[in-house]
């Protein structure tokens, strides 16, 4: 039977087991410096890893800025995925931005990764709008998802 999943705060130790899944899930991995800086340098960065005992099974991370988390990247290792541990990664930052006074969380993602905009979905975001050539690595367009209130609706 698997362990129960915990959702951590990401410290500088994990780095060695996110990058393992980094480079998993990603044609153009982050470097460690990145996550060194995001961690260390990103005043707007919040970064969470999921734990099963002491294994880093998952991370997303988010940028947030005045009332919209933005998330920048999120992935499980492919051996626990299927079994929701991204879904508890994305609603503990969706959480997290609602609790700090968010009226919206976007992100991006690849137009063909229908298994993320499919869980995405699920979770209350929707399509807004395409970014044309987003990913580097191969050109692919990338949807914008938005949940919350839509940019430019505003508090009534």
């Amino acid at each position: 039977m698997d362990e129960p999943v915990r959702i951590e705060e990401m410290q500088l130790g994990d780095i060695d087991q996110v990058l393992v899944i980094e480079r998993r899930s990603y044609p153009t991995p982050w470097s460690r410096r990145a996550f060194v800086s995001e961690l260390t340098e990103n005043a707007y960065a919040h970064y969470l890893v999921a734990r099963m005992g002491q294994r880093v099974v998952g991370y997303i991370g988010m940028w947030y800025v005045i009332d919209e988390g933005h998330i920048t990247n999120v992935a499980v290792h492919p051996d626990a995925r299927g079994k929701g541990v991204g879904r508890q990664l994305m609603r503990a930052e969706m959480d997290l931005a609602r609790m700090q006074g968010g009226v919206r969380v976007t992100l991006e993602v690849r137009v063909t990764n229908t298994v993320a905009q499919n869980l995405y979905t699920s979770l209350g975001f929707q399509k807004v709008g395409i970014r044309r050539g987003y990913y580097t690595d191969n050109g692919e367009d990338a949807y914008i998802m938005v949940w919350g209130e839509m940019p430019g609706e505003g508090r009534h």
